[in-house]
């Protein structure tokens, strides 16, 4: 399946292996695991528990959601403007650069089309509407942050991407022009002219594959964006780790931060933050404006679909987080941030529980978890 990729090779693969990150034939993690992260009496959820367990995993109705094309068309006033596209994608516009994030805009965060976690709704602009960007940016390999359609299409538009050390196997085996693809390890830099951009790759705590026998085969990372008046923070995904007070310290400070918070579990809370670790991990980045990514879009772990936003939403105000929530769609300036409407409470009221579908059986190439 072309969808599952490539593995590095040649110089790609010589210059993954002098990284420190790199422990003899693949990626690691490089801080311990800070205690109570991972619950030791927690159970892995088993392919049954994931198809058929938990309650509320899916919303009953369509979540609402804005065509932005409009408000594109005009430059945000203050210089930087988000619009969360679903999951982890956004377009970041800032002083007059446009960067995609994670662009995932496939029905499904799986190597077949077929069988898999199945997005809750398409993403508010079809990506053939999608305006010119400058820069993609790929955080890791998983299928909910590397899609294969997505970027054999993004491909055509011979638009620039950034991402980890060795993930440019994929996107070259896709049809991105080599010469477009920029790796990075953990504080290298990137510089666009346009916006006279920085991005620069930063510490996560996660793991990458996109089958059973490429585990940790290429780096996952999380990216600074800072131009001359602006910065911004994308986590890519991650459990907490203590090494955000050396991205405060190094690349802060930020005016808005994107940390994931849904697919979270106990089991693997070392490898996603949650909503209460992503406020932990708001707190040693030094706050900004929070932006919540990685939530609404796909049924990832057992927790219902809202959850994360019902929790920044007690939890939040306890902590003093300025939490930007937009709908899916809605363009906004973390400038002009001015509270959090619940929508998603709407989604499911009133309304009938969606209908089962036939139980899918899932590829054997699929790593676990899948996220």
């Amino acid at each position: 399946m072309r969808s599952l990729g490539k593995k590095p090779e040649g110089a790609r693969l010589e210059r993954m292996r002098a990284s420190p990150r790199w422990a003899g034939d693949r990626f690691r993690n490089v801080q311990p695991i800070p205690p109570g992260l991972r619950d030791p009496n927690a159970t892995m959820p088993s392919l049954s528990d994931f198809l058929c367990g938990g309650e509320r995993r899916v919303p009953r109705g369509p979540l609402p959601s804005m065509n932005p094309l409009d408000s594109w068309r005009k430059p945000p006033s203050s210089g930087l403007r988000a619009t969360w596209l679903g999951h982890s994608t956004v377009l970041i516009e800032i002083d007059g650069a446009r960067v995609l994030t994670d662009p995932v805009w496939g029905p499904r965060a799986s190597p077949s089309r077929l069988a898999g976690p199945k997005r809750f709704q398409p993403v508010p602009v079809p990506l053939r509407a999608m305006p010119p960007v400058d820069l993609v940016v790929v955080s890791h390999d998983h299928y909910d942050h590397l899609d294969y359609p997505t970027i054999r299409e993004l491909a055509k538009r011979q638009v620039p991407f950034v991402t980890s050390l060795g993930v440019g196997a994929h996107l070259e085996a896709w049809g991105v022009n080599p010469a477009l693809i920029t790796e990075l390890d953990w504080w290298e830099s990137h510089r666009l002219a346009r916006g006279g951009l920085t991005l620069t790759a930063a510490p996560s705590q996660h793991f990458s594959g996109r089958g059973l026998k490429d585990r940790n085969a290429t780096l996952w990372s999380a990216f600074v964006l800072r131009s001359e008046r602006h910065a911004v923070f994308f986590s890519g995904d991650t459990g907490l780790t203590t090494e955000y007070d050396l991205i405060r310290d190094r690349l802060g400070p930020f005016d808005l931060v994107m940390l994931e918070v849904g697919a979270y579990h106990p089991a693997w809370g070392d490898i996603h933050l949650g909503p209460q670790n992503a406020l932990k991990a708001l707190t040693l980045l030094g706050g900004g404006t929070f932006l919540p990514v990685h939530w609404g879009t796909f049924s990832l772990a057992m927790h219902a679909w809202d959850q994360p936003a019902e929790t920044l939403l007690e939890l939040g105000p306890k902590v003093g987080a300025q939490l930007l929530m937009p709908h899916l769609g809605e363009p906004v300036e973390p400038a002009r941030a001015n509270g959090v409407e619940p929508w998603w409470r709407s989604v499911d009221a009133g309304s009938p529980a969606p209908r089962a579908e036939p139980e899918p059986t899932l590829p054997k190439a699929m790593p676990w978890p899948l996220d």
